[in-house]
């Protein structure tokens, strides 16, 4: 074990990209470099709370328009969940993706780069819908966000990480728990665009409503590539959960900057009748709705932000909260910026995580 005292790096945000790179921070030879703790408003078993994107993702992986950055971050992450799948956590099951067109060769290279060759794009087996003209079929996983995210927060609290719920309204208000040579770590999503320090333009909100259903025996997952439904704003998918074992979630719309988070019936009605049509077991009598749901993804003009910055702070000077004075010098500290992954979070975040750590101690001039 190192005798070399340990960085203190505390993450603020416990969603799953700040408790991936907590993971990432304390695992192997990165647990004796560093200290982590996550300071947040929001915590994993907060369920209910839509300021907190990641309960209410759909969790899975599904083919996008990515950048070979991108790519190798799903590839990653695809690597891992099949680790997990023996224990219950992630659900490996048969997918079926339907397009307007195939889906472009560089795209497919990608894809099969992700999920393996088995990845095959073709005009048979379509359903009885005349706009769609190609079918991908493939191998892919699915997470249930409500279990996998109090496992991630009970393995670190194993590994001793401490959790502390606290709204912060500025950067600095992190530096200072961090202290002197500690690190912060920046996974706000889109409360980097109003934290004091950052606040981050760039990011937007795109609305995600969808259904949580109670459906024994329909455990495949079903999407439309391009937009499909009543407006361009609708797509079709449905996906299976591992646990409980017969609860799936179908969505959805795709809605960039709509803040709104009330349900909208007439949204729901036709997400409902889409998916019956793609999922005729829907019909069962035994199927059942348990859940509407509105989220916010946190999505980024230019795609998600990781890198590392020197911050220089105080930064709101006379104007920050709290009795303590201003300090009459500047000081900084080392920030890893990791947001802005708009609907992928759940299938970059362990690549985003190990490249956000390799960024961060190379800043620090660690060993990668």
């Amino acid at each position: 074990m190192s005798t070399t005292p340990k960085t203190k790096v505390v993450i603020l945000g416990s969603g799953v990209t700040g408790l991936t790179i907590a993971h990432v921070l304390t695992d192997g030879a990165n647990a004796d470099q560093f200290d982590v703790s996550i300071v947040a408003r929001d915590l994993p078993e907060d369920f209910h709370s839509q300021g907190y994107a990641s309960p209410w993702a759909g969790a899975n992986w599904s083919p996008m328009n990515m950048n070979e950055r991108l790519a190798g971050w799903e590839k990653r992450t695809v690597e891992k969940w099949r680790e997990m799948v023996p224990a219950g956590l992630v659900m490996h099951q048969k997918s079926k993706v339907y397009g307007r067109e195939d889906p472009s060769e560089g795209l497919q290279k990608q894809y099969k780069a992700i999920v393996g060759s088995e990845y095959t794009v073709s005009a048979s087996d379509l359903p009885n819908e005349p706009e769609l003209k190609s079918v991908a079929t493939f191998s892919t996983n699915s997470i249930n966000p409500r279990i996998y995210l109090p496992y991630l927060k009970a393995e670190l609290e194993k590994r001793g990480v401490t959790f502390t719920r606290q709204r912060v309204i500025s950067l600095d208000e992190v530096c200072e728990i961090a202290g002197e040579g500690g690190v912060v770590v920046n996974a706000t999503a889109l409360g980097a665009r109003s934290l004091l320090g950052v606040e981050d333009t760039k990011l937007y909100p795109i609305r995600g409503q969808t259904i949580l259903v109670q459906a024994p025996n329909v455990r495949d997952f079903v999407a439309c590539e391009q937009s499909y439904g009543p407006t361009d704003d609708h797509f079709f998918y449905y996906i299976p959960r591992p646990e409980p074992s017969d609860e799936a979630l179908i969505g959805g719309t795709y809605q960039p900057g709509n803040w709104d988070l009330s349900v909208n019936w007439d949204t729901a009605s036709a997400m409902w009748e889409t998916a019956k049509r793609f999922v005729p077991a829907l019909n069962n009598p035994d199927v059942r709705i348990k859940q509407h749901n509105v989220g916010l993804r946190p999505a980024r003009e230019g795609g998600p932000r990781v890198e590392t910055e020197v911050y220089l702070w105080p930064h709101v000077g006379d104007l920050r909260t709290g009795s303590r004075e201003v300090a009459a010098e500047k000081k900084t500290t080392l920030v890893l910026h990791s947001y802005g992954f708009g609907g992928a979070g759940y299938q970059q975040s362990w690549g985003a995580a190990e490249e956000a750590v390799d960024l961060l101690k190379k800043a620090l001039s660690l060993t990668v």
